[in-house]
């Protein structure tokens, strides 16, 4: 019964690579864009904003449409957007008459992609029958460090290869990666979020769940803890180190991802060993501790290797929060997942946010900036306590007592 389900996890795993590709291949070209294109910096930037914002309305959207199409169709559409996207990226600024509206219609068409992935992918591994749901959703986000990561080194090595005028054919070599996997979805089975007979939580009900916003918080939380040190980690390891920028990039998002991974594989590999309350515990406290040395360390070297520790630390809290969040509301659907990823993704835009606005303000300091952003994982930890075991056990025994009619 299990095996018949495992081409479907591996395309899971493939989906979150081609979200690390449409997420992370554009960057490394805007400064070839704001050469090439005479494109302003200031557009040039509004890229990310504009790919993620897409990313979160479609995020929002979701709650209303999966269900109704289905999943299978609506990840075939994923896989089909993205391509389309990073293909529509080779031609696109060329045809037009303002170069910089072609690439934003590309980023807009991949970034639906990228949305829907966030929403489907992980609910479709947790549907999936498994001896420990924990492990294969943290393995099944490992991947997205590793696509992460792959990409920077890929494309690094290729531009250093055959320039990085050649970048169009990398485009389109990545673009086969989606259009391959979005023909396996039209074979693998699905299996279904809810059991037959069984009624999910309606959007009402979900929202009057205590521990529903304490979840969505954490997912908030973890997202800015992820991305408020990985935006900036490249520069940290340009200024700090004086090195190129493509000796940053392997240096900074590079080693941050591949540790991000590492934390996740691990988990995916010995997390029926391991209790995932105190991992993401342990993680939290090692996240506080990265930031602090970041900020508070007047060592180049002691810093890109805390922004290295912190990839490390972060690696379970994404993944481990929709784990415990599939455990507490077993029957939240769909709802639930769309809702926790844009909870993830308003906290992936606003941690980057938070940390480049305290940073201007101290004269563009990030250290300053990064010592601001401590207040993420900080919350985080207050999250897991407040929804562990002991938390809930004494939260139900007061609602017992004082609220009986109030629903945990």
């Amino acid at each position: 019964m299990k095996n018949k389900y495992n081409r479907t996890v591996t395309a899971c795993f493939v989906g979150y690579i081609v979200q690390a590709v449409v997420n992370n291949f554009a960057p490394l070209l805007f400064l070839f864009f704001l050469k090439s294109y005479q494109i302003p910096l200031s557009q040039i930037t509004l890229l990310v904003t504009f790919n993620f914002g897409i990313q979160l309305l479609v995020d929002l959207l979701s709650v209303g449409f999966v269900d109704r199409i289905g999943y299978r169709a609506c990840m075939i559409a994923a896989h089909i957007f993205s391509a389309a996207g990073l293909v529509m990226l080779t031609f696109l600024p060329e045809l037009l008459p303002v170069p910089f509206a072609g690439i934003l219609i590309s980023v807009m068409t991949y970034a639906v992609g990228g949305g829907l992935l966030e929403v489907l992918v992980s609910p479709v591994v947790e549907a999936c029958p498994s001896d420990n749901k924990e492990k294969a959703m943290s393995m099944l986000h490992s991947f997205y460090c590793w696509g992460y990561a792959g990409v920077v080194l890929i494309s690094t090595v290729f531009f250093q290869a055959a320039g990085i005028e050649n970048w169009k054919i990398l485009a389109l070599l990545w673009a086969v990666l989606p259009v391959c996997n979005a023909i396996i979805f039209t074979r693998v089975p699905f299996a279904p979020l809810i059991e037959d007979g069984e009624q999910g939580l309606k959007l009402k009900e979900l929202l009057g769940r205590r521990i529903f916003w304490i979840l969505m918080v954490m997912m908030v939380c973890a997202g800015a803890s992820e991305q408020a040190v990985s935006q900036w980690a490249s520069t940290f390891a340009e200024k700090g180190l004086g090195i190129t920028k493509a000796a940053g990039d392997l240096a900074g998002p590079m080693a941050f991802a591949i540790l991000m991974g590492l934390s996740r594989t691990f988990y995916g590999k010995y997390g029926d060993k391991i209790d995932l309350e105190r991992f993401m515990a342990c993680s939290s406290i090692l996240c506080i501790l990265s930031y602090l040395g970041i900020s508070l360390v007047p060592v180049p070297q002691f810093s890109l290797i805390a922004c290295a520790v912190c990839g490390l630390s972060v690696g379970i809290m994404w993944p481990g929060t929709f784990s415990r969040a599939s455990a507490a509301l077993p029957k939240g659907g769909t709802a639930m997942f769309a809702l926790l990823a844009l909870g993830g993704d308003v906290g992936c835009t606003g941690g980057p946010t938070l940390v480049g606005m305290v940073s201007g303000a101290a004269g563009d300091n990030l250290k300053t900036g990064v010592l601001a952003g401590v207040i993420f994982p900080l919350i985080l930890l207050a999250g897991i306590a407040v929804s562990g075991k002991a938390g809930r056990k004494r939260y139900i025994s007061w609602l017992k007592n004082k609220k009986p009619g109030y629903q945990l």
